[in-house]
Parts: C-alpha cells; sequence; structure tokens
C-alpha cells in the first residue's frame, strides 16, 4: 500500500457559509492527516512485476482491501485454459492482518506471512481458548515483503504516480496501469 497526495484544486476550502461539495464516489480520493489522498493496494511478485493493484480513497483502511486486490490476480498459463487466481504465498504488513483476512487466506489455501499486531495479539491471549491458536510467523520469508517496497518506488519514480494530478480515479488508475506496463516491460 502506498499513499499518494491528490491534486491541488482538490484540497481548497468551500467558501464561507457554503455547504462542503460532497466528492463523486469514483473519485478515488479521501481526506486523511495529509488532506486529499489516495492509496493503491498492490500485489506483485519478485522482480518488481506488480499483479494486480486497487486505487482506493485516502481514509480507507487496508485490511478490507486485500481479499479485493488477490480477486484481480489473472496470470495466463502457457498452456491454456482459465487463468491461475491463487498465488503461492501472500506477504503483508500489520495493516492487512485481520480475522477475515487469515480465514479468506485458509479457505483457499493460501500460505500467508502476516504479522499480527499487538492489539490484536492481546484479544487474542485475553479470549483464552477461544481465542485460537497463535498466527504463524516467519521472518525469513517477511523480509522478502521488501521486494514490493522496491515495487512501489519504482511505481513511484513515474511523477504522475507519485502525486495524483488527475481527479478522477479512471484516469488515475490509466495513470498507474501505464506505469505498471512500463515495469513490465523494463523501463
Amino acid at each position: 500500500m502506498t499513499r499518494c497526495r491528490g491534486p491541488q484544486e482538490g484540497t481548497a476550502r468551500p467558501e464561507k457559509g457554503a455547504t462542503p461539495r460532497n466528492r463523486r464516489p469514483d473519485e478515488g480520493l479521501g481526506r486523511s492527516r495529509g488532506g486529499l489522498t489516495c492509496k493503491i493496494h498492490l500485489a506483485g511478485k519478485g522482480g518488481c512485476h506488480p499483479l494486480a493493484f486497487l486505487v482506493t480513497p485516502g481514509q480507507w483502511g487496508d485490511a478490507p482491501q486485500l481479499i479485493e486486490v488477490l480477486n484481480r490476480i489473472r496470470v495466463r498459463r502457457p498452456q491454456g485454459g482459465h487463468p491461475r487466481t491463487r498465488p503461492d504465498h501472500v506477504g503483508g504488513d500489520k495493516a492487512y492482518s485481520s480475522r477475515r483476512n487469515r480465514r479468506y487466506l485458509r479457505r483457499r489455501q493460501i500460505k500467508h506471512t502476516l504479522p499480527e499486531p499487538k492489539d490484536q495479539r492481546a484479544n487474542r491471549k485475553r479470549r483464552g481458548g477461544n481465542g485460537g491458536r497463535p498466527t504463524g510467523f516467519n521472518s525469513e520469508i517477511y523480509k522478502r515483503r521488501n521486494e514490493l517496497e522496491r515495487t512501489i518506488n519504482r511505481l513511484k519514480n513515474h511523477r504522475a504516480v507519485a502525486t495524483r494530478y488527475d481527479t478522477r480515479a479512471y484516469v488515475f488508475h490509466g495513470t498507474v496501469t501505464t506505469a505498471v506496463i512500463r515495469l513490465w516491460l523494463g523501463g
């Protein structure tokens, strides 16, 4: 996940006495601490190759977006047939850790390395036997998460991705798609 600043004209305050206009839901912009921002949630493989991404408003949570990003993965098979939609392994940071996500990954039999935040760990321990067992965490596999961080940094080398100039989400989505294609082509 990465944040992108929104367009400056979108951050202007309304005139005094005027009611603030509601943002259209298709703009993908949301008010957060840094002003109008959006987030890019990304699934990728090694070597800075993104597989799927999702653009959401800046104030939306990260954990609910994991399932949507994973559902967008489509990898063609060389022999033909249905595209591959299930990754071998999913790694992420604490923001993507939730019981719902872990249940989804177990149901689809996808191995995962998601660190458990302290508050979730404390809640599980407080519930005792009903809290479930501790999550498995492999720190060696977690170190590979930097591949995704490098992918995000390479995406943000494109100025239009790092600072969002587009007010409509579908236009920004096209900008990010162009940057992703350039990454796959080695540019």
